[in-house]
């Protein structure tokens, strides 16, 4: 009996999967770049550019019995992939997991380590030369900017600005005032409630002093966005394989099979699962994914599902040492101190979780 299963992305969950699998199946794991970008740790190697070699881990070293083909699909059908090369991979089991795509540095433009390296290089010199950063987005990613600026740069002037008018709504209050005084005493300048008349003119990461207009005007030498998630999902428009939602998630049942499949599975960003997309919630989803597929291919009945949490969970580092977090217990979600955000993920940024799965980076 044939027992190919086929890992669309490589991302978090994808490589997961595919490495839970390739001793019970022949994987074939399909993503475009050359390794997983462990994106936690962008941001750092942004301002700390020995960092980088802790954020790209070579696919090559990952998978010791499965299959890696660097291309891109164009299309699924519920039997296999059809690759922009022309290329066709038929397979038994299929997992979705291409994950979604966000605004530079927070992950890379290029698909080759070697490109990405040398656009953080050169950001990096950017950055290095401005007294004034200008950060558009005051959500997760733009407030890890901010603290990783201030940690190596504390004499950077630098502004968030957001036209929402509370930081991470929906978290616990205590959370959000433990934020704010962290800022300030950061020295970052935090403008919420406030619009752009118009963008800067200057395109984002480049060094070039503008002025723009927010309420008051604002002088910067170099800006970020950080804002704008966008599902990669373009290979599935065809409808071959499922219809999207207007976000263009695909519909999963609580075992992460893609609605009216038992051999199709979806897991990351890609799902409509109800919950803030992270690192770790695509990750659990693979263990789910991973363990359904080893069942069905010792001939056992699946069993196991993924339900949310019912309060949103988060760990927010400001630099390797401030930040916010919020984790779940049976009593309802608790906000937890900097050192404990600090240990979890901000001393590391999950270095060492990759660095056992894959061995010491190349970069």
């Amino acid at each position: 009996m044939s027992r190919t299963v086929a890992v669309i992305g490589g991302g978090y969950g994808g490589a997961a999967v595919a490495k839970a699998l390739e001793a019970e199946a022949d994987v074939v794991l399909i993503d475009p770049r050359d390794a997983l970008v462990n994106a936690a740790g962008l941001l750092r190697a942004l301002v700390q550019p020995d960092w980088a070699g802790h954020v790209f881990f070579p696919y090559d070293a990952l998978l010791t019995r499965g299959t890696v083909i660097r291309d891109r699909a164009v299309s699924v059908d519920p039997d296999g992939v059809t690759l922009a090369s022309g290329r066709r991979v038929e397979a038994d089991y299929l997992v979705l997991a291409t994950g979604s795509s966000y605004a530079y540095p927070a992950k890379p433009n290029a698909e080759s380590t070697g490109e990405a390296l040398d656009d953080l290089r050169m950001t990096h010199k950017e950055l290095a030369a401005a007294e004034r950063v200008l950060i558009l987005g005051a959500g997760p990613v733009g407030l890890e900017l901010a603290g990783e600026i201030k940690e190596v740069w504390p004499h950077k002037q630098v502004s968030i600005v957001d036209p929402a008018g509370q930081l991470l709504p929906g978290y616990l209050p205590e959370l959000r005032a433990d934020l704010h005084r962290q800022l300030d005493e950061l020295g970052i300048q935090l403008r919420l409630d406030t619009s752009l008349a118009a963008p800067p003119p200057v395109a984002p990461g480049r060094a070039g002093a503008f002025t723009v207009a927010g309420g008051t005007e604002i002088t910067a030498d170099i800006w970020f966005r950080a804002y704008g998630v966008s599902v990669n999902s373009d290979y599935l428009a065809d409808g071959r394989l499922t219809a999207r939602t207007p976000r263009g998630q695909v519909p999963v049942t609580e075992a992460l099979n893609v609605s009216g499949y038992d051999h199709v599975y979806a897991i990351g960003d890609l799902t409509d699962v109800a919950e803030d997309k992270r690192a770790g919630w695509a990750m659990q989803h693979a263990e789910v994914v991973a363990s359904n597929i080893i069942a069905r291919l010792r001939g056992e009945r699946p069993t196991a599902t993924y339900r949310p949490l019912p309060h949103p969970m988060i760990l927010l580092p400001l630099g390797p040492r401030g930040g916010v977090g919020q984790l779940p217990t049976p009593d309802g979600p608790v906000m937890v101190p900097a050192t404990t955000v600090a240990e979890y993920k901000g001393a590391d940024l999950f270095t060492g979780r990759f660095t056992a799965q894959f061995g010491p980076t190349a970069a």
